[in-house]
């Protein structure tokens, strides 16, 4: 434990940096003036006090060890200024006679009793009851009201991974993500985005990656001691305790926080970034247009761009993307891709990966570890994961994207490959029961309003991390072509089941093929089979796959919907008259990419991923944002690179290596049926909620219902998807 020891006065105010680590030629202010310069413009620069304005400053019960180390700015009104202790080199922006108003605080422009070491202050600042600020450099119109201390260290590093000169390795801060164990951790810095945590994360048989990742994010933060901590222009902080080593950005608005170290917090006048009443950062990254308030536990966290962390929750070991909302819970050492949402008091997130639009209801306990004798497992779920209320999962599990979880306490580890299913526990007959394609027949009205639900919360204006809002796009169709695959595989086994017909030596080609012609025979045949799921669940009960006949054709629509609507879209954006030339070019590779990575939100073929690596690794990509920008490169591509896989997947529906126009037709012809059917469903699944006699039976009559719900066609959603579907309908048909 560091114990308290009496130095000289003089160490009050100087030797900020130790002198090995001053250039030659240089003092321990240099940093300093190179910071000062960019956040500070005065008229006429800095200059000393005149005798009349010490005079009357002293009057005011101001103190300095050395007035000549006092600097000042024109204009300044020395009255405005009292009751301070100024040691070390300390310079003041303009001070006039005004006054700041932020909401309901007004504070008169001046600085009044405040202890302040080697500090630049910009012009009209509003700084009182600031018991003690060192190392600091505060811009224009900054209001610093009730604080207790805000200091920098020689040393600091503003949240980011890296070490300072002379610093030995044990003091490097890292996340350790999806994994208790700590072999995914990463290296936070300011700019990393849920892309670059995958990668770092996910890779970790790529030894060189890791290497070359941590020396780049080394290299992307100047490793000199003496960096000053910075408050932006605008800034408004007030009745906080602990500010240290903190970087914060302009118009940021910070209200009875408890303590912040080791942060930097980015915001802007667009984006203005919030924290509030109790709360704890330490030791991490917030992005631009956060609100974090109501007593919350931050710790070796980054929290993306225009996201939520409030109510009591905690986030540790853990990354945050953007667009989402963490509150009143525990989230410990996961990888959380953008978009979700997690509200509740008593839910809780260990070791995992979730991959965005995601929702984990009350009473969730994903990660219990009580099934391992170490901390060391993890959960993968794909897009659209949804455990339901009080559901306990355990390590290691994985989901396939849009699972929806029923309410149950899992017994065993899972491993749930079919795509917008519906998982449930049946304790009656000890069966775990899948549903596949779930949303598509039941849910339609959340299936459907997903994409644009999650487009219009969207209110970033800094976009690095790119993110597919669609919920058909090539990583979930190639899940529902795998969907497709296994259930041709247990509906045959299943027929060989009940034929007694040994299926263990017969091929997986040979089972599809049993499969293929079961499923898209008589559907009463296949309905009365006992369908029963491979390696879904770690036990040996029986998994059941309940409606498998009506998911397999689901599937089967929902890739004709895909497919016929992104080509429909590469036709309008080349303007393309003839098919043929659709079939030329969409279809030239004749195979369709079938792995495609959701990189942090961004979803791309594999091969694009593993050259990325390559050029990492080979020193070709050696800096965060020249990796941004291959990012760049890859979205401007991915419509083309969709609508090629969309065209693709059509041709392996249909098996044929490219589609006729015979084929496109029909597939057109289908697809108005196919987004019909979505219309009448969204209308049909949310119409529910009116029907069902529960819903009134709170309400006197049918006019307190009416004016408590509205009615189903006032739903902007519902008329919003007939009005699509209409417009739909009439564009493909003026095409065919």
């Amino acid at each position: 434990m560091d114990k308290v020891t009496v130095i000289p006065f003089e160490k009050l105010n100087s030797g900020f940096i130790d002198d090995e680590y001053i250039p030659k030629g240089k003092d321990e202010y240099y940093l300093r003036e190179m910071q000062a310069k960019k956040a500070i413009r005065t008229r006429s620069g800095w200059r000393h006090l005149t005798a009349r304005e010490l005079e009357i400053l002293v009057k005011n019960n101001n103190m300095s060890d050395n007035w000549d180390h006092v600097l000042v700015s024109d204009p300044f009104d020395p009255s405005l200024v009292s009751g301070n202790n100024f040691h070390g080199l300390v310079r003041i922006g303009a001070i006039s006679h005004n006054v700041l108003q932020y909401h309901d605080l007004r504070l008169p422009i001046g600085i009044t009793n405040c202890n302040i070491v080697n500090c630049d202050i910009g012009n009209n600042v509003a700084m009182h009851e600031v018991h003690y600020i060192a190392n600091y450099i505060i811009g224009d119109q900054c209001i610093l009201f009730n604080i207790q201390e805000i200091t920098t260290t020689n040393h600091a590093k503003f949240g980011n991974g890296i070490v300072k000169k002379g610093e030995p390795e044990e003091v490097r801060v890292q996340i350790e993500l999806m994994n208790e164990s700590g072999e995914r951790a990463i290296l936070p810095f300011d700019g990393i985005i849920t892309a670059d945590a995958y990668m770092w994360a996910k890779y970790i048989d790529d030894e060189i990656l890791q290497q070359r990742l941590k020396e780049i994010t080394q290299n992307t933060v100047d490793d000199r001691r003496g960096y000053y901590g910075t408050i932006g222009r605008s800034t408004v902080i007030k009745n906080t305790l602990i500010i240290k080593d903190a970087k914060i950005g302009e118009h940021c608005y910070i209200k009875g926080a408890s303590k912040i170290k080791n942060v930097t917090i980015n915001s802007s006048e667009k984006e203005p970034s919030q924290i509030g009443e109790g709360c704890i950062l330490v030791n991490g990254i917030v992005g631009y247009g956060c609100h974090i308030f109501y007593s919350i536990t931050a710790i070796r966290f980054v929290i993306g761009n225009n996201s939520n962390l409030k109510y009591g929750a905690r986030l540790i070991n853990s990354f945050m993307g953007d667009n989402s909302t963490i509150s009143c819970c525990e989230v410990l050492n996961n990888l959380i891709f953008p978009s979700h949402e997690q509200h509740h008091n008593n839910s809780f997130l260990i070791s995992s990966v979730v991959m965005g639009q995601s929702n984990i209801a009350a009473g969730a306990t994903l990660g219990s570890n009580h099934n391992s004798r170490t901390a060391d497992g993890e959960i993968q779920a794909g897009r659209g994961f949804w455990p339901g209320l009080c559901a306990s999962v355990k390590h290691n599990s994985r989901f396939a994207s849009y699972t929806l979880l029923s309410k149950a306490d899992y017994p065993a580890e899972l491993d749930i490959q079919l795509p917008f299913s519906l998982v449930n526990n049946n304790s009656r007959t000890n069966e775990l029961e899948v549903m596949p394609a779930f949303w598509w027949m039941y849910n339609m009205f959340a299936l459907a309003r997903n994409t644009d639900k999650y487009q219009k919360r969207d209110k970033r204006i800094t976009k690095v991390q790119h993110i597919e809002f669609d919920t058909y796009a090539p990583d979930t169709m190639e899940e529902v072509i795998l969907g497709r695959k296994l259930l041709e595989i247990f509906t045959a086994k299943a027929w060989y089941r009940s034929q007694g017909t040994d299926f263990g030596k017969m091929s997986t080609k040979t089972l599809r093929e049993t499969g293929k012609k079961l499923l898209n025979g008589d559907p009463s045949t296949v309905h009365a089979l006992d369908i029963f799921g491979d390696r879904m669940e770690k036990s040996k009960r029986n998994c059941r796959i309940l409606k498998a006949y009506e998911a397999y054709h689901a599937y089967g629509d929902m890739l004709i919907h895909y497919g016929v609507r992104n080509v429909i879209a590469y036709i309008e954006d080349h303007n393309i008259s003839h098919f043929k030339e659709v079939a030329k070019e969409l279809g030239k590779n004749h195979r369709r990419q079938k792995v495609w990575i959701n990189l942090g939100g961004q979803i791309m073929m594999e091969k694009d991923l593993d050259h990325i690596r390559a050029d990492i690794n080979s020193g070709i990509l050696d800096k965060w944002k020249e990796i941004h920008k291959r990012y760049d490169e890859i979205w401007k591509r991915y419509p083309t690179d969709k609508q090629s896989h969309a065209y693709l997947s059509l041709c392996y529906l249909l098996e044929s290596q490219n589609l006729t126009e015979k084929q496109w037709k029909e597939m057109m012809r289908r697809s108005i049926e196919i987004q019909q059917y979505i219309c009448d469903q969204v209308h049909d699944s949310r119409n529910k909620d009116y029907t069902n006699p529960f819903r009134h039976i709170t309400t006197r009559n049918e006019e307190e219902f009416k004016k408590l719900y509205g009615e189903i066609n006032d739903i902007g959603f519902v008329r919003q998807t007939q009005e699509a579907t209409a417009d739909y309908i009439k564009k493909v048909e003026a095409m065919l």
